[in-house]
């Protein structure tokens, strides 16, 4: 633990060590990129790539995807993001719903890809034959849960401008939603991170009310579930001698 006296002053970067679920995506990410750098062709089976999917019916693709990448650049960031804004929520949920919110982010950013490629638009016409890769879909979805747990905590935007986390995930939302049909090739990737937004959203929203409001009651009500054991109601004394008797 860090020591502090009165007049001195402390800093810290990030969140802290990495937790399990945490770190075990991090090993993960680096494993298929160090895979897909040595067989290239990987990239094209793993990646999200919705002509296979809807002609191919590769379906594996809408969860392979986030664990690749196709530049080091790329990994490094949503890695760092991973750390920075993933430590605190694993901490908060626990790794089970950490784990389980990742995937429903991350998927539904594939799924969101998958439905504007179909569109008859003109900005959505490149995403059909297009491969999408990287974990930034999951990563948005962390974002907006960021902001949605700890909406006042600063974030650095462009790691020069302090703004609450929720103001944070407004602007990056908008920037992802604005480039995705205007941006003709770009979309690609800004689709995906809306997608992430949204579903990361909409997940919370309708179990704010009742998975993680119930998780800390459902462990109290076991913790007293098992102090209830003491207090029993046991049959004692001797039989047939004036019934029965509690302890």
């Amino acid at each position: 633990m860090r020591q502090t006296y009165p007049g001195s002053v402390s800093y810290s970067f990030g969140p802290g060590p990495l937790t399990p679920a945490v770190r075990a995506l991090i090993a993960a990410n680096v494993a298929v990129f160090l895979l897909a750098w040595a067989a290239p062709p990987l990239i094209e089976w793993l990646g999200l790539l919705p002509a296979f999917v809807f002609e191919r019916f590769w379906v594996w693709q809408p969860v392979t995807y986030m664990f690749v990448h196709g530049e080091l650049f790329h990994l490094l960031f949503n890695m760092l993001a991973l750390w920075m804004f993933g430590v605190d929520l694993e901490r908060r949920w626990g790794t089970r719903f950490f784990v389980r919110f990742y995937f429903v982010a991350g998927i539904g950013a594939a799924v969101t890809t998958l439905l504007v490629s179909l569109l008859p638009f003109g900005f959505a016409a490149p995403l059909y034959g297009s491969v999408t890769v990287g974990a930034s879909g999951a990563i948005y979805g962390l974002l907006v849960a960021f902001a949605m747990m700890y909406p006042h905590r600063p974030i650095y935007l462009y790691m020069l401008f302090p703004v609450p986390a929720r103001v944070f995930v407004l602007i990056i939302g908008a920037i992802s939603f604005l480039s995705s049909i205007s941006e003709t090739r770009g979309g690609v990737a800004h689709a995906a991170h809306l997608g992430g937004l949204v579903a990361g959203y909409l997940y919370l929203a309708g179990l704010r009310g009742h998975t993680l409001s119930t998780v800390r009651s459902q462990w109290l009500r076991w913790r007293l579930a098992r102090m209830r054991k003491r207090f029993d109601v046991h049959e004692g004394g001797r039989k047939g001698g004036g019934g029965p008797r509690v302890h």
